[in-house]
């Protein structure tokens, strides 16, 4: 218990340190070391830490930092995201940075790019583009154009060649850090109650502003303790949030859903960090189209990748019986187009599958949680009653 206390405490921190201390320590430690920021959901840190970088999460700042600034730079009708991340830009808390990545979530994330050149911080700002053809010769030919823009950008900072050796090495590594996190969410499907869903994502989060390794350490500990029984089951539902894999839900929704009656045995909060689904090649002669060909055949379902050949809806009731889940609870942040144009078709999905469903929608520093609870905890005492 003591150990498991302390790495929960760490991870805590890491998680929500808005300054990325670790980061900039470990940056200031060695010459010709670099900081890459990569807004949500997926990017392939392998590249970053092969040309000796670091690829650091930056996820919003939650209820931790009040935004002044960021509201000045974007309407209010769209998601909070932007708003808190404009402000760490403004307020300094990103200027160790080398550059930043901005993934093709939504057009709010597209225009974020656009406000990072505007106001100067990092030596270049990349928006990163994701195919939406999986074949190799169209889909595979761009997107691993878009990984060599990135490569060359780094490479302008820091002079550090792409070596195969190296980028075999990290893929290994990242193929190792989403192993032990599956194997949680494995273990929690079977015993939720020996980790609480609040801890599983503090300890995935801090896993985005640190090194691989040290986090692969904490992981493998982690496995360690909740492998033998712990804590005390109770007379919970179980279920799978979905819709919240770019601006995160605070803290305190997901503990008024647990509290509410619920086991969260499956979510896509920090899906980033599980994208690819297996390993990728790291032992291939050519590991940057090994990088390719795992997100073209091997990546999760997300509503910010077109999907006609292979629906969303039907991917969420696979995994919705493979976790033994009772329901799903779509959370979606407040103005996200993605999630919500998405949410319909996924909901009849899971309604021909017999599958109960709820929903409701946060911004990530909500503050009050009571309607929620209740709300969660009437679907979990239905499901108990009825189901």
């Amino acid at each position: 218990m003591k150990q498991l206390d302390a790495l929960l405490a760490h991870c805590t921190e890491q998680a929500f340190d808005l300054h990325f201390s670790k980061a900039r320590q470990w940056k200031a430690a060695e010459p010709g070391r670099l900081l890459l920021g990569f807004l949500p959901i997926y990017f392939p840190r392998e590249i970053v830490h092969a040309v000796n970088g670091m690829g650091v999460g930056i996820m919003g700042v939650g209820d931790r930092k009040q935004i002044i600034k960021g509201d000045a730079y974007y309407q209010s009708y769209i998601c909070h995201l932007p708003r808190g991340v404009i402000e760490m830009a403004l307020d300094n808390s990103l200027d160790d940075f080398d550059g930043f990545v901005f993934p093709a979530i939504c057009d709010c994330v597209r225009n974020l790019s656009g406000m990072f050149k505007l106001v100067e911080r990092g030596k270049f700002q990349r928006y990163f583009d994701y195919p939406q053809n999986f074949s190799p010769s169209i889909g595979g030919v761009f997107f691993r154009q878009e990984l060599e823009k990135v490569l060359d950008d780094l490479f302008q900072v820091n002079g550090v060649k792409l070596s195969t050796e190296k980028l075999n090495h990290a893929i290994g590594l990242y193929n190792t850090n989403r192993k032990l996190i599956e194997h949680i969410y494995q273990i929690r499907q079977d015993y939720p109650w020996r980790l609480s869903a609040v801890d599983t994502y503090h300890i995935i989060r801090a896993g985005l502003v640190m090194t691989v390794e040290e986090h692969n350490q904490i992981l493998e500990q982690v496995v360690e303790v909740i492998s033998e029984e712990r804590g005390e089951p109770l007379d919970n539902i179980r279920v799978v949030i979905s819709g919240s894999f770019c601006e995160q839900p605070p803290i305190g929704l997901l503990k008024s859903i647990e509290m509410a009656g619920c086991y969260i045995v499956d979510d896509d909060l920090m899906l980033g960090s599980r994208w690819i689904q297996g390993d990728v090649d790291d032992k291939s002669d050519d590991p940057l189209g090994a990088i390719v060909d795992a997100y073209l055949t091997k990546s999760t379902f997300s509503s910010a990748v077109y999907d006609v050949g292979n629906p969303k809806g039907d991917r969420l009731v696979k995994l919705v019986k493979e976790r033994h889940a009772d329901g799903v609870i779509f959370s979606a942040a407040s103005f996200c187009d993605p999630a919500l144009l998405d949410k319909p078709e996924m909901q009849k999905a899971c309604d021909a599958a017999g599958i109960p469903q709820i929903n409701f929608q946060f911004h990530e520093n909500t503050g009050q949680f009571k309607v929620i609870k209740e709300q969660a905890g009437t679907f979990s005492d239905s499901i108990k009653l009825w189901a």
